[in-house]
């Protein structure tokens, strides 16, 4: 139980102020709270089963490359956003009720992402240490960090959905937009650096 509960909250405090949980909050704030929700839930248990299976041995892969496909997908999705400002049905389309293929491509884009996003993260990072540390506690690390990121997950959705009742759909596309193409732009600046360092 100490180890469940140490891990839970490690991991929960390292995840609230992550890039994750601010691109989970934008991208729930757009609306879909169950389809964001889902989407990075899965990228998550995904995540949480490498760390664990691979224990320490993630620590030793290089994040560069990675960082550098997030920042081009966040620029991505930054794209796709500006552009969807500028078509007529952009604010029905955002309050629109999610349809299968919406339901689906929206979850996917929710859990590419964040499973993208993810990969050498301080919270994967301690996950894949807990486990090398731990090799007979392997479900209970397991089973607190992945509660920990869900949690982290709800409030993020939570949260988006409320800052989608008090700011207009298209501000909030415009603002996610913005704050996505930040992202993109921070990612592939660092990961510049690393290699200039390098």
């Amino acid at each position: 139980m100490s180890l469940f509960l140490s891990t839970f909250s490690l991991i929960f405090l390292a995840e609230l102020p992550d890039k994750t949980a601010l691109a989970t909050l934008l991208l729930a704030s757009k609306g879909g709270k169950l389809t964001v929700f889902t989407g990075v839930a899965l990228a998550f248990l995904i995540q949480c089963v490498i760390a664990v299976g691979v224990g320490s041995w993630i620590g030793k892969l290089s994040p560069v490359w990675v960082k550098a496909a997030t920042g081009i997908l966040f620029l991505v999705f930054a794209a796709l956003s500006f552009r969807k400002i500028s078509e007529e049905d952009s604010e029905a389309a955002t309050n629109g009720a999610d349809s299968k293929t919406g339901f689906l491509a929206r979850a996917s884009q929710a859990f590419v992402v964040v499973f993208l996003a993810e990969w050498g993260d301080l919270t994967q990072l301690s996950t894949a240490s807990l486990s090398a540390r731990y090799p007979d506690d392997l479900l209970t690390v397991f089973s607190a960090s992945l509660l920990a990121l869900w949690s982290v997950t709800g409030i993020a959705v939570a949260l988006g959905q409320k800052l989608a009742q008090w700011v207009s759909p298209k501000r909030l596309l415009a603002g996610s937009a913005t704050l996505f193409g930040l992202m993109g732009a921070w990612f592939l600046i660092e990961t510049a650096l690393q290699i200039r360092i390098r």
